[in-house]
């Protein structure tokens, strides 16, 4: 029985994106029957808990995060009774589930949105959302100058001349959360899953919610839209959106009450600052909210000591812990982003990411592994333009920032495509075509091959979970020669990273306990991490 009371403080959560992650039907989309079937690979691998992607009904302009429906799973995915036995299976093996909510903006097609389209400018249907009359010549140029997160302006114009306000995709628009009737309906989305079991929610553009209330021009309103770190800040971190977040926390707070079973909010939070992050999880605001620094600091050590370092001071600081990230389906895997040409299956590319596995899973706190990451996939390059889905691509012509790449389906065995991922025919097609070079990551191969992303993965999930020094808790840096980057954890747990390409005297004299890629007693070889236990004044005196 999953009884551990503030288990989210130190846990591993795998993130399912599911229309990638295993198909049971033959349609080439993986579906909630199929992350039910996957379910033993994730207890084998350790991980604590699973975030699942949107699969509620949507039309799929952006694969699920356009709801149109937040209380029921769309056909595609299976159906609630698919899902009752999902959460059943999870339970009896121990794994935590969290949903993926998308409070910010729902669909086009979503009732609400429909009747507001339906009714009169200034009508209450319209107040749900953002509706305003347009600028300029019989309103023909948008209300204001803001851009949307996924390319072109932020606003759409609809039959009878207004606007709506979507700062993503425009079948995507936005809630007016300053309406009492967003807040209430949001109250009964959460009671609906927290009634079926779920152990908490991930939070989609939790920074997100409010805009400023008289939707001014932005200042710089193409640098707002540039990255999502870098985004236009009178719609984002408005103050009111704090006030939601305790509301929730209450909510969670009231189903713990009940059986004693925390339950989690973890939030997507895209802020400047690890001080601004940190007001995000106040005590009685989100219980955690993803540190993005680390997944987008440069391979550099005193990179990762500075952002780590300000992590621990501001958001430890608050009593929560920080939870820390590599990849996710938005962004460019690591093995392709340390340096990884997509076509090899070894290289500097590979031994960076496997060593900041390895970095991540010793730091206090939480940790998120996302699907494939355990089996060293690259991010997939050379998709061709007609088989591309992402709607930053259909806004903007470019391939920039585009997401298909790491979202391809998961390789699970064989040597051609669809590699297992669809119980079809072999002919089948994978909603996004898998590479040929697939077969070298196949789950398959991973768990026959001890040196594999898998084993590693395996491995230190099974040490954090054993060794008290890990987990939750501190650190202290330890003094390094240039490019290595060392600390303590607990009573005698050390980790080391040498950034550099050249072989480095290790820390600890002994042999580790665990490594990135093979490490002799004494020498930490280059792009590689390692494990010690050993008697701390020794490790202090040969710093």
């Amino acid at each position: 029985m999953l009884s551990k009371y503030r288990w989210w403080r130190d846990a591993v959560i795998y993130q399912v994106y599911v229309r990638s992650f295993l198909d049971s039907t033959g349609d080439g989309v993986g579906d909630l029957a199929g992350v039910r079937a996957g379910l033993p690979y994730l207890k084998k691998l350790g991980v604590d808990g699973i975030w699942l992607s949107p699969f509620y009904p949507s039309p799929q302009h952006d694969h699920g995060y356009d709801v149109a429906d937040y209380c029921d799973v769309d056909p595609l995915f299976g159906d609630l009774a698919e899902f009752d036995l999902l959460m059943a299976d999870a339970r009896r093996l121990g794994v935590r589930v969290l949903l993926d909510i998308v409070p910010n903006h729902c669909s086009s097609e979503h009732p609400w949105f429909r009747e507001a389209l339906a009714a009169e400018p200034g009508s209450a249907a319209r107040a749900r959302f953002h509706f305003a009359d347009g600028r300029g010549p019989e309103g023909a140029e948008p209300p204001n100058n803001w851009h949307s997160m996924f390319g072109g302006p932020a606003w759409t114009r609809v039959g009878d001349g207004q606007w709506h306000l979507h700062m993503f995709a425009s079948e995507q628009p936005d809630w007016n959360w300053r309406n009492p009737e967003v807040g209430a309906e949001f109250d009964r989305v959460l009671r609906f899953w927290l009634d079926r079991g779920v152990d908490g929610f991930r939070i989609d553009v939790a920074a997100g919610l409010f805009k400023h209330p008289a939707l001014p021009d932005s200042d710089d309103p193409e640098a707002d839209a540039r990255t999502r770190d870098s985004v236009n800040p009178l719609a984002w971190n408005q103050p009111e959106v704090h006030e939601v977040w305790r509301h929730w926390r209450a909510v969670c707070e009231e189903y713990t009450d009940r059986d004693g079973r925390e339950r989690l909010l973890v939030g997507e939070v895209s802020v400047p600052t690890a001080r601004e992050h940190a007001l995000y999880v106040r005590p009685d605001e989100l219980h955690q909210a993803f540190f993005f620094d680390l997944l987008s600091a440069p391979w550099d050590p005193g990179a990762f000591r500075k952002v780590i370092s300000e992590a621990m001071q501001d958001i430890a600081g608050t009593g929560s812990t920080v939870t820390w990230v590599l990849n996710n389906h938005d962004q460019v895997r690591t093995v392709t982003r340390y340096g990884e040409p997509a076509t090899e299956g070894s290289g500097l590319g590979a031994a960076r990411a496997r060593a900041a596995a390895l970095l991540m899973l010793a730091l206090p706190g939480a940790a998120y592994i996302y699907q494939g990451e355990e089996l060293g996939l690259p991010e997939v390059v050379d998709l061709p333009d007609d088989v591309l889905t992402d709607p930053i691509f259909r806004r903007t012509g470019s391939r920039a920032r585009i997401r298909d790449g790491c979202r391809v389906p998961l390789p699970w065995s064989g040597q051609a495509s669809p590699f297992g991922f669809t119980s079809g025919a072999e002919t089948a097609r994978p909603w996004l075509p898998q590479p040929s070079y697939f077969a070298e990551y196949a789950t398959d191969r991973a768990l026959a091959d001890t040196r594999s992303f898998w084993h590693l993965y395996r491995d230190g999930l099974q040490l954090r979970s054993s060794l008290p020094q890990l987990g939750e808790g501190t650190l202290r840096w330890l003094d390094t020669p240039p490019g290595v980057l060392a600390f303590e954890r607990g009573d005698g747990l050390v980790c080391a990273v040498n950034f550099g390409t050249a072989p480095t005297p290790a820390p600890i004299s002994g042999t580790p306990l665990l490594s990135s890629g093979p490490c002799p007693a004494g020498v930490l070889p280059g792009s590689t991490a390692a494990w010690w236990l050993a008697d701390l004044r020794t490790a202090a005196s040969q710093t």
